[in-house]
């Protein structure tokens, strides 16, 4: 027994070398394994693919003011007698704010007052002279029918009754004519009392007691009201570059110096069409309405406001950098991105809308044209470059779908873009013509912004890193904050995307 067990020991004693060799050569192949992963992984820079919120905003500046001013003026010319208001007051349609010395206008009146009388006096008499020339006439005319008075003495008498006429005449229009100028003086004395024309605060007040108004050929500004200061608007100056992302109705969060520990809200009111220049800067002004039912705000006040024009909740979005990285081949050249894995041309616009269908709550009837509209669209895809050339890629198969529109070197001119989005417009339409034909008003309108915004979209290929090597994918690209950018398409959350290449180490 123990002579079997010495042997069985020599024997195992022999292959003790073999499994140690063995075992360290796993190890190092694991190990030179491990390296070469890991070494490919440390070859690129990445980002990986997040989930969050996307802002994008627009910074402008401008003033605060009421929605309504209206500034007060002076219609006639005097000494300001009284002024019955301050700064700040709160004043009432009709209320009396200042009142101009009236002795003036009241001169005038009772001077016209007796131009009129004598006027009217003038026209007694006029008309009495009539009566004498009417008498003189008919009793000249009829002794004249009896051939007892010259035919030149009739003539004569009708020629003094139409002047006594006349003058009568000219006597009743002086009377109109003094009381019309009485009458205006009326009213400028009534001038003199100045009114509030609305109700409101008065903003501010450049008279006072004493001082002499001169009005001539423009009112002097006597008060400035501001009518409702519960209801204010700031006019916002908006560079050219982005008043085509801004619309009425859009949110407008602001801050104002005076009170550097609140934000304030508001809602884009007007786009103005008035565009003004200044040092070859471009600006369009944009009235943002602000409730101010609590008074805090004041007129006047400089703010810097940001116009909310996306915002985008729980979307995926990826670093810029990766938007930006282009592969190089050996030559050191940029290469143009081409999607792997022979995928159907154009297959996102194909998801991106019926993805759009699915949010419409069509119809059986609707669904069914649509899901056939958008067979007939997959199957042009699938045909290849040549079902593509009214895309604009006719002869070339090996790159991005039609509409995508690469970022960095391997851009299009604007111009050939345009046509291309509106050949495909044209295409998209007749396609699913049937399946519009079936929608309503509403259900069309929003087809129809839907279809344009998934055709103008911007495409790009970015390059998602699998297990040590990157990966062409197209992807959408939406509302992007300056940092950050949501992209949809066939990425999903964590996955890492190259943003750059590492110089290798020597």
């Amino acid at each position: 027994m123990s002579s079997r067990s010495k042997s069985s020991r020599r024997a195992l004693s022999r292959f003790v070398p073999l499994i140690v060799v063995v075992a360290v050569v796993a190890g190092g192949l694991w190990f030179w394994l491990q390296r070469n992963a890991a070494g490919a992984e440390d070859a690129w820079r990445t980002t990986p693919v997040e989930r969050g919120d996307i802002r994008v905003v627009i910074s402008a500046t401008g003033t605060l003011s009421a929605t309504s001013t209206v500034v007060v003026g002076s219609q006639v010319s005097g000494q300001i007698t009284e002024v019955l208001v301050d700064f700040n007051d709160t004043v009432e349609k009709g209320q009396v704010l200042a009142r101009i010395d009236p002795a003036t206008y009241q001169a005038q009146i009772e001077q016209g007052s007796a131009q009129v009388e004598s006027a009217r006096a003038s026209l007694a008499q006029a008309q009495a002279t009539l009566r004498n020339a009417q008498l003189d006439y008919d009793r000249k005319a009829a002794l004249s029918g009896q051939q007892l008075v010259a035919r030149s003495d009739v003539d004569l008498a009708r020629a003094a009754l139409d002047q006594a006429r006349a003058q009568a005449n000219s006597a009743q229009a002086q009377i109109v004519q003094q009381t019309a100028s009485t009458q205006t003086s009326r009213i400028n004395m009534e001038r003199t009392v100045i009114r509030s024309p609305v109700d409101g605060t008065i903003l501010t007040r450049s008279i006072e007691p004493g001082q002499t108004v001169a009005a001539s050929l423009q009112a002097p500004e006597l008060f400035t009201i501001a009518e409702d200061l519960r209801k204010m608007r700031i006019e916002l100056a908006v560079d050219e570059a982005d008043i085509g992302q801004v619309q009425v109705g859009q949110p407008v969060t602001f801050t104002a110096d005076a009170f550097d520990d609140r934000r304030f809200q508001g809602q884009v009111e007007q786009v103005r069409l008035a565009a003004t220049t200044t040092n070859n800067v471009v600006t369009y002004p944009v009235v943002v309405a602000v409730d101010n039912a609590d008074g805090t705000l004041l007129p006047g006040l400089t703010v810097n406001a940001e116009i909310e024009v996306s915002n985008r909740e729980d979307v995926l979005k990826i670093a810029n950098a990766a938007l930006r990285y282009r592969p190089v081949d050996a030559a050191g050249i940029a290469a143009a991105p081409r999607p792997e894995g022979g995928a159907p041309r154009g297959g996102g616009l194909a998801d991106d809308l019926a993805a759009a269908a699915a949010a419409m709550s069509l119809t059986p009837q609707q669904q069914a044209a649509f899901d056939a509209a958008l067979a007939t669209m997959r199957e042009r895809q699938v045909q290849g470059p040549g079902a593509a050339a009214a895309g604009g890629q006719r002869g070339n198969a090996g790159g991005p779908p039609p509409g995508m529109m690469v970022m960095g070197g391997g851009g299009r001119d604007p111009s050939v873009q345009a046509q291309i989005r509106q050949r495909m417009m044209d295409r998209f339409q007749q396609t699913f013509a049937d399946f519009t034909a079936t929608l309503d008003a509403n259900q069309r309108a929003q087809w129809n912004r839907t279809l344009a915004a998934t055709i103008g979209a911007t495409r790009v290929t970015v390059y998602r890193l699998v297990d040590g090597r990157r990966e062409a994918v197209p992807v959408r690209l939406g509302a992007s904050d300056g940092s950050t950018t949501e992209v949809s398409g066939g990425l999903s959350e964590g996955d890492l995307i190259v943003t750059g290449e590492r110089a290798a180490a020597r």
